[in-house]
């Protein structure tokens, strides 16, 4: 028989945090987060995500054996500004049981019920921002410390439990050597002349952070259209300033203004963290914070986050620029290769966008639904 316990306490939600590192102990694919930072982003008290949304954390146990865990997830800016009468569950891990998985899917719809929505979709966050989708394909590859890993067996128990493909996501991997310099140079000076653009580049993190607030204004305005897109609030905008900005090598986030300093597109790259995070094992200290400092500077692969353009100036050849500027700064750093986060399979515009690079697909994913 399976039990669920609602976490009520840190200790609980220590548990709920170091499940997966117990269901994926030895793999050489599973990236762990730092304990202390997912305990962070999971106290209403720190992350203001909690001012628009609230969570349920849940832990399934079998036997007297921890054998699961789920996040139950309302955004309310999502219910009631977009209309969308949503469920959100994420951080959902199991054992290959379906009696297990069934529990916890079950908690989920239970309070989706009690609170009149519609339906249920997972695995997903908060926001935009979170990781999203479970593991389909790329069991073989290193995950990364902005998605979420699992075992081959998840996607069967999504079926079973007549849940249906909602979205299909898709990550790529290419060589930097494949951004030949020649495909965006020319198309760099002509676009930046055309409109009156310059790129900005930085050395500081201080220096970024001025310019920090309106990344966000125009990542709300330029990712608005896409399906269950919910926007950055103010108090988000600080949160993520203070948390992320800052750890992030300044060399790896441009910028692209106008005359009036009005910023048209932007592009936040990280380099990868992955083995660090491996090494560190979900402990900044006494090591992993060196571990994490080395990777920061001398990591051989970049991870493209996020990259935003403007409605006005989107398909008029912006992103020439921003590629002119990351040829420059990875060859400075040795970056071998590029891999992109998860982007909608049905977002013809970003797969557009990457054609020249020679892309290959390392990993796909999806996200579940089913009416409540």
């Amino acid at each position: 028989m399976v039990t669920i316990k609602q976490v009520s306490s840190k200790s609980d939600l220590k548990r709920f945090v170091k499940f997966p590192f117990s269901l994926y102990k030895g793999s050489p694919y599973w990236v762990p987060p730092i304990i202390n930072d997912e305990m962070e982003s999971f106290d209403k008290d720190k992350n203001p995500v909690f001012k628009t949304a609230e969570a349920q954390f849940f832990l399934a146990y079998k036997d007297g054996k921890l054998v699961g865990r789920v996040a139950a997830i309302i955004n309310w800016l999502e219910v009631k500004e977009q209309g969308l009468k949503k469920m959100r569950f994420g951080w959902f891990d199991f054992v290959d049981d379906l009696e297990v998985s069934k529990a916890l899917l079950d908690k989920v719809q239970e309070i989706g019920k009690e609170n009149q929505l519609d339906y249920m979709e997972g695995p997903v966050g908060f926001s935009n921002l979170d990781k999203v989708g479970v593991l389909t394909e790329g069991f073989d590859q290193v995950g990364n410390m902005i998605t979420w890993y699992n075992h081959p067996y998840y996607q069967s128990h999504y079926e079973k439990h007549g849940f249906t493909t909602e979205k299909k996501y898709s990550e790529s991997k290419f060589l930097a050597a494949n951004a030949d310099p020649k495909l965006f140079e020319k198309a760099n000076m002509l676009i930046k002349k055309r409109f009156g653009l310059r790129e900005l580049n930085f050395k500081k993190s201080a220096d970024i952070m001025p310019w920090v607030d309106k990344m966000f204004d125009l990542f709300n305005d330029s990712y608005a259209k896409l399906s269950s897109f919910v926007k950055i609030t103010d108090i988000q905008k600080e949160y993520f300033k203070k948390k992320y900005i800052g750890f992030i090598n300044p060399e790896y986030i441009k910028f692209v203004v106008d005359a009036e300093d009005n910023m048209v597109a932007f592009a936040i790259v990280m380099p990868s963290f992955s083995e660090a995070l491996q090494k560190a094992k979900g402990k900044l200290f006494p090591f992993g914070i060196f571990h994490l400092l080395h990777a920061r500077k001398h990591s051989k692969d970049a991870i493209f986050y996020l990259i935003g353009i403007h409605p006005k100036y989107q398909n008029k050849g912006v992103t020439a620029i921003i590629f002119n500027e990351f040829h420059h700064t990875f060859k400075k750093r040795g970056v071998v290769n590029c891999i992109r986060t998860p982007e909608l399979e049905d977002n013809i515009a970003i797969q557009q966008m990457w054609k020249h690079f020679d892309p290959k697909v390392i990993r796909r994913r999806r996200t579940y639904v089913k009416n409540l």
